[in-house]
């Protein structure tokens, strides 16, 4: 089969970001599949580049983009990829299939152009319930390009012969628009055990990666915009600080929009338990996450959010980290029923503290936790368990199309 992977932040494990598409492709390829992925790169000095990465063909295209862009800025970025990819979609030949994964939602142009002008069915991955976030977070106002956004949202599930949710909140926003519950699978975001594992760490190497060993470290790691709500953790450090709690440091690794906020307030309020440590590849995120004692999984608290399916909370458990989260969503009922962490609501800076002093008090509760964490991850959210799921959707999306 020849698939088009239309995915606009495509990574590879050496880059920060996420990777589940790097291991979808790798085991497509394994499988004798060609795999071409569309994907974007920032400062080239041409329109498009061809290279190989890993084994897997990708067409790298001149558009760039930047947590820290404003929303007209990232929609002119959406609306470029999603203009380029489908020019050079239409110019492929012999395609089989097109599997788009987003977001944003308008990754589904290109395979929806494909499906019209050539007849190439398509799989669409739904990372998140695009526009429903942007509209429920208040990016997106005009009553006309909601309705617009909306009625894209319905064609392109319509139109699609199968779509991947990874979450059971996001499998439930598509089946509000579609009526044929078989053409949907919960596939949700992957632990990866071989790359985040625990492992013994000495003082030395803690204090190496800018870690006090000293302290109870809390981290989160990955993006840093509006949606992840950081404010709360950093209203918690606060309060540790009042309270003269100095035993818990927060460790934050990653970018965004509201970096600087989040430093100037940090700076505000002298909060010396509060260190950011950057964008780091994933190799040292993995050491970093192993370094500390649990992580935390922050998101603002709006309903479309307790939707989400994030990278950090299943590399947590692959990392055997027990957890804490804030989304009383999924992954809430996700650390509770298997017993790996607890919720705390975001709006309580004080319970978040309360939760992490009980994790650092009772070691026995702390070891339970990490284990169950591992166990999930090794059981059920593994990689080498989830590739193969949605390459089977793949691999079925053509032959039901023959």
């Amino acid at each position: 089969m020849k698939i088009i992977y239309i995915h606009q932040y495509f990574r590879k494990p050496t880059e920060s970001g996420g990777t589940r598409s790097y291991w979808i492709a790798k085991e497509l390829i394994k499988r004798n599949h060609d795999v071409l992925v569309f994907s974007t790169k920032n400062n080239m000095d041409t329109l498009k580049r061809y290279e190989t990465v890993d084994g897997i063909k990708v067409l790298y295209l001149n558009v760039p983009y930047s947590n820290n862009f404003s929303i007209v800025a990232r929609l002119k970025s959406f609306l470029s990829f999603m203009f380029m990819s489908s020019y050079y979609l239409l110019k492929e030949k012999e395609v089989d299939v097109v599997f788009a994964t987003s977001t944003p939602l308008t990754v589904g142009l290109p395979a929806l152009i494909g499906k019209w002008f050539k007849g190439i069915p398509y799989i669409f991955e739904v990372r998140d319930l695009w526009p429903e976030v942007p509209i429920q977070m208040g990016a997106l106002k005009n009553k006309f390009l909601i309705k617009l956004a909306l009625g894209f949202e319905k064609i392109i599930y319509k139109n699609a012969s199968h779509i991947i949710a990874l979450s059971p909140g996001m499998e439930k926003g598509v089946l509000k628009f579609i009526t044929n519950h078989s053409k949907v699978s919960m596939i949700p975001n992957m632990s990866k055990i071989d790359v985040f594992y625990p492992r013994e760490v000495s003082d030395k190497q803690k204090s190496n990666l800018g870690i006090n060993p000293q302290k109870f470290n809390c981290i989160h790691f990955g993006a840093m915009g509006k949606a992840n709500g950081l404010e709360h953790l950093l209203e918690a450090a606060k309060y540790a600080k009042d309270n003269n709690i100095t035993t818990i440091n927060f460790i934050f690794l990653g970018e965004g929009a509201m970096y600087e906020k989040f430093k100037k307030y940090v700076q505000d309020n002298a909060l010396d338990n509060v260190k950011f440590l950057g964008t780091k590849a994933l190799k040292e995120v993995s050491e970093i996450v192993n370094a500390c004692d649990i992580s935390i999984v922050s998101f603002a608290k709006i309903e479309i959010l307790k939707t989400n399916s994030p990278n950090k909370l299943f590399d947590s458990l692959s990392a055997g980290k027990p957890i804490i989260v804030n989304s009383a969503g999924w992954t809430k009922t996700m650390v509770e029923d298997h017993n790996c962490g607890f919720y705390a609501d975001p709006l309580i800076p004080k319970q978040l503290i309360y939760k992490i002093q009980i994790l650092q008090q009772d070691k026995n509760l702390f070891n339970i936790f990490s284990v169950n964490s591992r166990q999930l991850a090794e059981t059920k959210y593994d990689k080498s368990i989830l590739v193969p799921q949605v390459v089977k959707v793949i691999e079925n999306t053509k032959k039901q199309n023959v």
